[in-house]
């Protein structure tokens, strides 16, 4: 019986090594972390990738440049699995890659005035690309 085994095993493993081929493995799921100086980078993933958007709000002047949360434009390709404001302006969010496709992440920096300060009416938006493969 174990000679059978033995047999057998060296009879399902020779095809693979005739075409010197190697099993296959999965690819582990990477992180890609997106900042402030991402703007407009675009980026490319595979399933399962995790995507990282940490923005960072900042003080000038008595006036507080905060972002809102990141969002996706397609939830089907880059699904949001968490976000957050925090009260210092910063923002972060991070999605999963779910299906091949493009999909875009959007935030947008405002300015929150602290007592006696007018905010100038200015929004800046923040966009990255990510094509999933």
């Amino acid at each position: 019986m174990a000679l059978t085994l033995v047999a057998f095993m060296a009879a399902t493993a020779a095809p693979a090594a005739a075409h010197n081929q190697t099993p296959d493995r999965a690819r582990p799921a990477q992180r890609i972390t997106l900042t402030n100086s991402d703007n407009g980078r675009s980026v490319t993933a595979s399933t399962g990738d995790r995507i990282e958007v940490r923005l960072t709000g900042y003080p000038e002047n008595k006036l507080t440049w905060t972002w809102s949360t990141p969002a996706s434009s397609d939830s089907a390709v880059l699904r949001r699995t968490a976000g957050r404001m925090a009260p210092n302006g910063d923002a972060s969010a991070a999605f999963h890659a779910e299906h091949p496709g493009t999909a875009t992440i959007t935030a947008q920096r405002s300015c929150h005035h602290d007592a006696d300060h007018v905010c100038p009416m200015v929004i800046t938006p923040w966009k990255a690309t990510v094509q999933v493969k």
